[in-house]
């Protein structure tokens, strides 16, 4: 079989790694492009390795980003986004990933798809995944984007260039509503039984659970929740239906695995990250598990962090009781502290949510999939 060619480059993002493509690149057919993107990926490995591909076996490893000239007034570029599951040949379009959007302004100065000034860059983002807008600042020198820095993220070794990322009104990502139910709180009725939750949709839906109530502490290592089996389908279970409260799917059976997320959050409190680190409950004001593609994220996906520092200043939310509607939190994460912050309305309006991280371009070149995989 004939390998075909396909320029692309590989990035980390925040806390997660991708292959990122010009779109110009990609065929125009999607069918085409997501047969190309799972074997890129190695998925699905019934291993959950992906060692036949770039991904990594988890959901953070195993992203696509599409790049490309903006498609609607008043942004740059667009921004599509592509979680690959891992042990299914899934391509999935639901959501959009915070942390990748770091990379998408370096990639499009990188490869001229924005003209930028040496300095501090804007480049403006359009997520097509949401239909939202967010700005991406970051340092350009010498015509491509920095990544030397003295910025330091949680959960990645070393430091580097700060992106800084402002999501503009990231209330309604998905539902159209910022508490898609109208209230802060509701009941979710299970098998299992009766659950207080915030269902919360800010840059992308999440469904807050108090850790207490599912028999946790929200401190617990991400390997640790993984193992229970039993939590794990409970909170499936919970997810399901706080999506069709959401107005996500009708049924349970047909909420999509990558929206809404689940989560779990805690009191502040000691605990030990990753990387053997200690922590103080001085150091955060919520701590926060939250399960991204069926796993528990080893950090926090970027959107879900934003969910929480807009949830932090709804009144009567479940985060709002632990945070005590702080603008700017510091969540308390397996792989350390992500600080947090957003502008949110008396009237309870998100205006925008604002966090930081650090990309590095780490290949570029070209990636060889079978010819015929692009065939009809």
């Amino acid at each position: 079989m004939v390998q075909a060619r396909l320029r692309a480059a590989f990035y980390r993002g925040g806390t997660s790694k991708a292959v990122l493509f010009n779109g110009a690149d990609l065929p125009k057919d999607r069918a085409t492009r997501d047969r190309i993107f799972l074997h890129v990926l190695g998925s699905p490995d019934p291993y959950g390795r992906q060692l036949n591909g770039m991904g990594g076996g988890l959901s953070s490893l195993s992203k696509v980003v599409i790049v490309e000239p903006s498609s609607i007034p008043g942004a740059d570029v667009d921004y599509t986004f592509v979680q690959i599951a891992v042990d299914q040949p899934i391509a999935d379009y639901g959501s959009a990933c915070g942390n990748m959007s770091s990379a998408v302004g370096p990639f499009a100065v990188d490869e001229g798809l924005v003209r930028v000034a040496d300095g501090m860059a804007l480049v403006r983002i359009h997520s097509t995944n949401t239909g939202q807008i967010y700005h991406a600042r970051f340092p350009v020198s010498g015509g491509k984007a920095q990544e030397e820095g003295d910025f330091s993220i949680a959960g990645v070794s070393g430091t580097g260039a700060k992106v800084t990322l402002d999501f503009l009104s990231p209330g309604g990502s998905k539902t159209g509503s910022l508490m898609p139910t109208g209230a802060a709180r509701e009941w979710l009725e299970t098998p299992d039984g009766r659950f207080e939750a915030s269902l919360i949709d800010a840059a992308n839906p999440v469904v807050y659970l108090r850790a207490v109530d599912v028999g946790c502490t929200g401190t617990e290592l991400p390997q640790e929740l993984d193992a229970d089996s039993v939590l794990m389908q409970r909170l499936d279970r919970l997810r399901r239906a706080g999506g069709v409260a959401m107005g996500l799917a009708e049924t349970t059976d047909e909420v999509p695995l990558s929206n809404p997320k689940v989560a779990i959050v805690g009191a502040a409190a000691d605990f030990t990250a990753l990387d053997g680190s200690a922590y103080a409950a001085a150091s955060h004001d919520v701590s926060v598990r939250l399960v991204s593609m069926g796993n528990f994220h080893r950090a926090i996906t970027l959107t879900g962090a934003m969910c929480v520092a807009v949830a932090a200043q709804l009144k009567d939310s479940l985060v709002e009781e632990v945070a005590g509607g702080r603008r700017a939190v510091r969540i308390a994460t397996p792989s350390g502290i992500l600080p947090a912050a957003a502008d949110v309305s008396e009237a309870g309006e998100a205006r925008s949510a604002t966090t930081y991280r650090t990309q590095r371009r780490i290949m570029e070149g070209a990636l060889l999939y079978p010819g015929d995989l692009a065939d009809p």
